[in-house]
This record gives C-alpha cells, structure tokens and sequence, in this order.
C-alpha cells in the first residue's frame, strides 16, 4: 500500500514539475524580446526587453484592484528576464552622472511619477528583485497619458540636440526619460 502511494504522489510530482518548467519555457512566446538602439552625436544607447501584452487587464493601479503592475511596487520594466540598457559613453540619466557600461533597469511605477533605477547585478530573471545596494542612480521622473492605447508594452527613443529621449508605453501611460552625453 505504501509503494502505491509513492508512486501516485512521484508521478503527482513529476506532472507538478513539467507543467511548471512547461510555463516558464513557454512564457518567452507570449512575451517576446526586443532589442531598442539608438545612436545620436557619438552616444549609442541599446535596451534589451520582454515585451508583455494587455489582454484587456488593468496595467497600472492600485494593488487592491490586482493591476498587474501594483503602484509603489518593484516592477523589471518587461517581462521574464531583467531589463538592461547600455550606455556607450558616460551619461545623465535625467541629470544623474551614470559611467558608460551595461546595467539592470527596473521601475517603481506610482500614479503621477514613476522612479527608474539603474543598477549593476546583470544576468538575473527580472521577476526577483535586484540587490537595492547596488544601484547605480534612481531618479523620478513624470507620467503622462498616452494619446492612444498601447497593446504591448512599447520603448523607443527620440532625439534633438538635448540628448536622447527613451519613452516608455503601455495602456495609456507614457514615461520620457531623458539621458544625454556627458
């Protein structure tokens, strides 16, 4: 009787474990990854992200009304793994010195300003949040609405002769966020 139990409560386990390895291999499909770049006056800028979709949920919002992105609440920016931008040249990430290198860029999303974090523990999967001592800068920067809704989370870049603009969309939230050459 004993034996039998084993075994039901083994294969119980193994179906446990392929349907969670099953989610996490397949996930990237529903997800997908996207590589922004930018070059202006000598600065290259290059964010590597996983870009989720709406599907008719509430993006941004309080946690009680289960946003998929809770308001004052660690968010990696995307999807699966971590978000990272690199900076060819040393910059000012909305007016903070960040060295040129490669880095960890995760958001605080709020209702009118989100905070967006530099920091420099690479190769970590997003959903764990990265170790807060080594973060590099952490600015605040304004929300605005969108003027359409965006299906799937969206970063691009615009130029002028400030800098670079990289603007974050999703649903009907827009974030521009400044960085310019040293």
């Amino acid at each position: 009787m004993k034996k039998k139990i084993f075994i039901i409560l083994g294969i119980l386990l193994l179906g446990y474990v392929a349907y969670f390895l099953y989610g996490i291999f397949t996930t990237r499909s529903h997800s997908p990854g996207e590589t922004k770049n930018v070059s202006h006056q000598g600065l290259d800028v290059k964010v590597v992200y996983f870009r989720p979709y709406k599907k008719g949920r509430l993006i941004f919002g309080p946690e009680k009304e289960e946003a998929l992105v809770p308001y004052d609440k660690y968010w990696r920016l995307g999807a699966n793994d971590a978000t990272e931008i690199t900076f060819s040249k040393d910059v000012n990430f909305v007016n903070k010195p960040v060295p040129a290198g490669s880095y960890r860029m995760y958001a605080v999303p709020g209702q009118t300003s989100w905070q967006i974090s530099l920091n420099s523990e690479l190769g970590k999967f997003g959903y764990f949040e990265p170790n807060y001592a080594l973060d590099v800068a952490k600015v605040e920067v304004p929300v605005s609405r969108s003027p359409t809704e965006v299906e799937q989370l969206t970063i691009t870049f615009d130029t002028d002769s400030a800098g670079v603009t990289m603007n974050i969309a999703w649903d009907m939230t827009l974030v521009r966020v400044p960085i310019g050459a040293q």
